[in-house]
């Protein structure tokens, strides 16, 4: 696993706390037909793989399925997520920051990436989340700015 580190004034764990560290896993042997269910009935992206629900194995995305009904056609849905999924998952820490998340996700073309606190799943951020996030500090950044302008405090 590939740990991402940085720091930022707005982290992870604030992202978590404003979020939820709601993580919807799969187990390895479980088909892919569970895996587009699962995306579809809780409108995410990616799933952690997990047999415990709490160590990562894994993780299958969207683009995972893509690539497999690409070459496998509609068929391939009955396989294993196992066949499939991403074992060498690039991971980060409560304590990493925006900015670094931004940098890791965009060179790595990576759109999810699974919290570890330790070896135990803490959460999942995407890029949606580190973009909502990095938008409200530019705006504080812009407010603060304007009052210091226009009213000198």
């Amino acid at each position: 696993m590939q740990v991402c580190d940085g720091g930022s004034a707005m982290n992870v764990r604030s992202i978590l706390a404003d979020k939820g560290d709601q993580v919807v896993t799969v187990a390895r042997t479980a088909s892919l037909t569970d895996v587009v269910a699962a995306l579809a009935q809780h409108r995410i992206g990616a799933l952690i793989v997990s047999g415990d629900g709490g160590a990562l194995e894994g993780i299958v995305s969207e683009r995972d399925l893509v690539r497999v009904l690409a070459s496998g056609g509609a068929g391939a849905l009955a396989d294993e997520v196992a066949s499939v999924m991403t074992t060498d998952v690039v991971t980060c820490s409560p304590d990493d920051g925006v900015e670094r998340l931004m940098v890791l996700m965009t060179a790595r073309r990576i759109r999810h990436l699974p919290v570890l606190d330790g070896e135990r799943v803490a959460g999942m951020i995407s890029i949606g989340d580190v973009v909502k996030t990095r938008m409200g500090e530019l705006e504080s950044e812009n407010r603060a700015l304007y009052d210091y302008i226009v009213h000198g405090r």
